[in-house]
């Protein structure tokens, strides 16, 4: 789903990991798409922990200062606990994310969605 404003990556983004592929936000399972609307039109989020400030220990992600990412929490179909399905964006307003990292191994790899 594409938002007027919305800032995506087209082309590789110098300072970000070379670990890091890209995806399209087309390709992500159904439960990433739904997050991602959620993230854009502010909520309201399933689990109490979305939204919360991420802090980017593993340093995959682009270094920015704290406060930077937040993460959300992207459901994973027959868990029973939150899975370990996460998007990641980040940006001054959270509603309008300069970029946004989906991980499906609990951080431990990172695709910057793109276009």
């Amino acid at each position: 789903m594409w938002v007027a404003g919305a800032v995506w990556a087209k082309a590789p983004v110098p300072g970000v990991s070379p670990d890091i592929g890209s995806v399209a936000l087309a390709e992500l399972p159904k439960e990433a798409q739904t997050t991602e609307r959620l993230i854009r039109s502010g909520g309201p989020f399933p689990y109490p922990k979305d939204g919360v400030v991420f802090g980017n220990r593993e340093r995959v992600l682009p270094a920015e200062p704290r406060g930077y990412y937040r993460e959300y929490t992207v459901k994973t179909p027959g868990a029973r606990d939150r899975g370990g399905r996460r998007m990641v964006c980040g940006g001054r307003q959270p509603t309008r994310p300069a970029a946004c990292y989906y991980t499906d191994d609990h951080y431990s790899s990172f695709r910057r969605i793109v276009e």
